[in-house]
Formats: C-alpha cells, sequence, structure tokens
C-alpha cells in the first residue's frame, strides 16, 4: 500500500475520473442516450449505477466497458457485477454487454495515427529502427486455461496496427502486474524494453492499446517507471497518446454504443 502511494505521488494526480466523466458526455452527446457512470474500485461503484438506473426507470441499458479487449476477469467481471446488482435490486430491465470492440475500424485508424506521430517524435533511431510494443494491462495465466481471448485480441489489434503502417518491428507485452504469487501474463514491458537495449536498439514506442485514458498504469507504469529504465540502458522510449476524451475516440464509442443497439434491435 505504501508503494502505491508513493506512486500515485509521483504522478501527482490521477485524471481518470474525470476523463471518464468526459467520455460519458460525449457517448451521450453523439447518441442522445443517458449514461451512467460506474466504476469497480471507487464511488460510485457499479451496483450504484445500476440503482440509478432502476430508479430513473430505464428500461434497456448497454454496458460499455472502457477496455477494448474482452477478458473474463475484466470486462467479464465487470458485467457479471452489474448482473448481480440487476437481480438484487429486483430491476426487470435488460441489460448487454458490448463484449469488445478491439478491431473498430476507427480505434485502429486512431492507434495508427497515435503510433505514426509517436515515430515522428523519434530522434536517435529512424522509424524502420525502432520496435512497437502494443501492450495492455497484464492479468494472471490462469486465465489462459479456460481459452480467454485477451491475449489474442490485444495481438489481432497490434497486427491490424501494424498491418495498416507497414510496420518492420512490432510485438506484444504486458505491464502493470499485480504482486500475487499466481504468474502473470508476461513478457512484462520492462522485460522487452532491456531485452531491446541489449540487443542494441535504438528506439522503443509504447502503445499502450489496452488503455483508453492517462491514470497510474500510464502515467507512472510508462511515462516513469519504463521511460526511467529505457533512459538508464541508453534506448529512446516515446509513448503514443492516451485516446482520452479525444472526440475522434468520442465518435468510437458512440459507434460502438450505437452498433451494439442495432445488432438486437
Amino acid at each position: 500500500l505504501h508503494e502505491l502511494t508513493e506512486r500515485y505521488r509521483a504522478i501527482g494526480h490521477s485524471p481518470l475520473l474525470e476523463i471518464t466523466e468526459a467520455q460519458a458526455r460525449g457517448i451521450e452527446e453523439r447518441t442522445g442516450i443517458t449514461t451512467y457512470v460506474g466504476y469497480k474500485h471507487v464511488d460510485p461503484f457499479i451496483p450504484d449505477a445500476v440503482a440509478l438506473m432502476a430508479k430513473d426507470g430505464v428500461d434497456e441499458a448497454v454496458g460499455l466497458v472502457l477496455a477494448p479487449h474482452y477478458s473474463k476477469m475484466s470486462v467479464g467481471d465487470y458485467q457479471r457485477r452489474a448482473e448481480v446488482a440487476a437481480r438484487e435490486l429486483g430491476w426487470s430491465g435488460s441489460l448487454r454487454v458490448v463484449k469488445s470492440w478491439h478491431l473498430h475500424e476507427g480505434f485502429i485508424e486512431l492507434l495508427a495515427q497515435r503510433v505514426a506521430e509517436a515515430q515522428r517524435k523519434l530522434s536517435k533511431a529512424t522509424p524502420d529502427e525502432a520496435t512497437v510494443v502494443f501492450s495492455a494491462h497484464s492479468l494472471p495465466e490462469k486465465i489462459l486455461a479456460g481459452g480467454d481471448p485477451y491475449p489474442d485480441q490485444l495481438r489481432e489489434t497490434a497486427a491490424a496496427v501494424a498491418d495498416k503502417l507497414g510496420l518492420a518491428k512490432w510485438r506484444i507485452g504486458w505491464q502493470s502486474a499485480g504482486r500475487t504469487a499466481d504468474p502473470w501474463i508476461g513478457p512484462d514491458i520492462l522485460d522487452i524494453v532491456r531485452e531491446l537495449a541489449a540487443d542494441g536498439t535504438q528506439g522503443v514506442i509504447i502503445c499502450p492499446a489496452g488503455f483508453v485514458a492517462d491514470h497510474l498504469e500510464i502515467l507512472f507504469d510508462v511515462d516513469i517507471e519504463a521511460k526511467n529504465l529505457a533512459d538508464d540502458l541508453g534506448i529512446e522510449l516515446v509513448r503514443t497518446r492516451s485516446p482520452n476524451d479525444d472526440p475522434a475516440f468520442l465518435d468510437i464509442l458512440a459507434d460502438v454504443v450505437k452498433t451494439e443497439l442495432a445488432q438486437n434491435a
């Protein structure tokens, strides 16, 4: 807990709540659909959002987890918490959750633009010399035994962006693993940075494709921890800008919601 507290102190402030609220407003403005925000670890919690929907007399709801790749431990867990809350409240409305949107055409285009932008920021390496690492939040390896699609979906996102840009060097990596006795999916981006530096690679671009907003896992794990390691090893590290509340990204989220509604009309 002390280490975690120090990490938050290092970034000064996590803008996650403000960004998420802005993303919700953006969806509402573009679709005309009332949005409710629920979090897993802070107030308002997911059950609070479900309770408010029930109080407002909502008959139909679409759950959009702000993570493009599906795992039963991420998107699936959010869905389970919402469904449990609905049952406990006796809410009779219908709830369906978007499983994933990792190959949405607009999302792939946005990531491609951000990678190209990062390539232009390189000073020590040319775009062809730098390796692009597409990352997402690591999860315990035990999800793999059940055929969880999470790692495959990250690779599909990365491959689509790499194909669009014609990337010469790219790979996927994982970050922000928890401190538990169970092993987590790897390789970690820190290990990748070490490997690339040892191989003489001059530049690395981190594209946190599994994250849609700046928060601790971006502002500390990448911008401070990974960047400091890269500096120490003499390899240039550049990160792609997060989608946050960019109007183009809000258009994508709104389209994901509208597509889900149209498919189940």
